[in-house]
């Protein structure tokens, strides 16, 4: 047994972490360690940190461990946002496989060698695994927000959010390890997105052919925002940038789901404005409230039971709706900044002209 794992071993090829960070300063040291405990072998194994910039202590602690072991390098971002970072960390790169591993996760003991193992395995360009999302703190706030970013009625059909029971094709990975050549076949992130660019890339990876692999035995936690004031700042901009990304891409740069909030605070926008002077709009909006506040209710219900924890039931409520209401209005800002940037009518010809174009040229 120990010579089959030798063998393994020594089938692994050259392997570069990257992470991309800014004002980590309370989450990094646990990431970097997570990475420096794997079972990868040692010697096989580069950390590049590239950080955007940081005005707290995250650049001092990340100076310390590269001072202290020879397989980190630490990068500065000078254009401080993660694209440019994963950019710059790639360029740099000396292995033949790339993973990267957020500020803010910390991953399991085998999780480099089970996702570079599936990538040799699978006819697949990125292979990425389960997140279990984990409060920072003990307070019913941070533990609300966690139970949120990992149920359905909170992400959607999100795989790696909310796990899977069997390996599984999808849309996209958080994280994710990736062969180099990747990105001389479809070229680096795209530094225009400050947000979103790792589902963009990923589209891009499926469009040229290429297939994304989720395999359940590959876990990592992550800590997000404990404060819901931080919590709903995140949300909005993620919403802008599910919007924005139309405005520097060829292809759909997002999935449908990531567009379900702009719809459905659109709709009720409209229905708030027309039930000035309609009556049935009136009676929408209201049926509309109602059932989504009953499905918040008993979603809270069930998660309350599940942790025996009856405040949740309370405050639930309120993070589904801080979550899907900050995300909506997000993307309906994006989606006005396109409009009044003029981007819509280059938008719209680009994907119902040109790529429909494209598309029927191939053989």
């Amino acid at each position: 047994m120990n010579a089959s794992r030798s063998e393994i071993e020594n089938a692994l090829p050259r392997l570069t972490v990257i992470v991309p960070c800014r004002n980590e300063e309370a989450f990094i040291s646990g990431s970097l360690d997570s990475i420096l405990q794997n079972d990868y072998p040692r010697d096989r194994l580069e950390i590049i940190v590239a950080d955007g910039l940081s005005t707290d202590s995250t650049w001092s602690i990340i100076s310390r461990y590269a001072a202290h072991c020879p397989a980190i390098l630490a990068l500065r971002n000078e254009k401080k946002v993660t694209p440019a970072g994963l950019n710059l960390a790639v360029q740099r790169s000396s292995g033949e496989v790339i993973c990267r591993v957020d500020a803010r996760a910390r991953i399991a003991p085998d999780y480099l060698r089970r996702c570079v193992t599936a990538l040799q395995k699978n006819a697949v360009e990125n292979v990425g695994g389960a997140m279990r999302t984990l409060p920072p703190n003990s307070s019913v706030s941070a533990k609300s927000i966690a139970f949120c970013l990992s149920h359905p009625f909170g992400v959607g059909k999100s795989d790696f959010r909310i796990g899977t029971k069997a390996p599984v094709l999808t849309d996209t990975v958080f994280g994710g390890c990736y062969r180099k050549s990747i990105f001389s076949r479809i070229g680096m992130f795209n530094e225009r997105l400050a947000r979103s660019q790792d589902i963009e890339f990923n589209q891009r990876v499926r469009r040229a052919g290429g297939k994304i692999l989720l395999d359940p035995a590959i876990h990592c936690d992550y800590f997000p925002s404990a404060e819901f004031l931080a919590f709903a700042k995140h949300n909005y901009q993620d919403g802008m940038w599910s919007v924005l990304p139309f405005a520097f891409s060829d292809a759909m740069p997002v999935r449908l789901r990531h567009l379900v909030p702009l719809f459905t605070v659109t709709l009720a926008v409209l229905l708030c404005v027309s039930g000035v002077w309609w009556l049935f709009a009136r009676f929408a909006i209201l049926l509309l409230t109602c059932c989504y506040l009953a499905a918040a209710v008993v979603f809270s219900g069930q998660l309350a039971f599940r942790v025996h924890n009856l405040r949740h039931f309370f405050v639930m409520p309120l993070v589904f709706a801080v979550r899907h209401v900050a995300y909506g209005v997000g993307s309906l800002c994006g989606a006005a900044k396109l409009l009044l940037g003029g981007s819509i009518p280059r938008i719209l010809f680009r994907y119902l002209v040109i790529n429909r174009t494209e598309h029927s040229h191939i053989v």
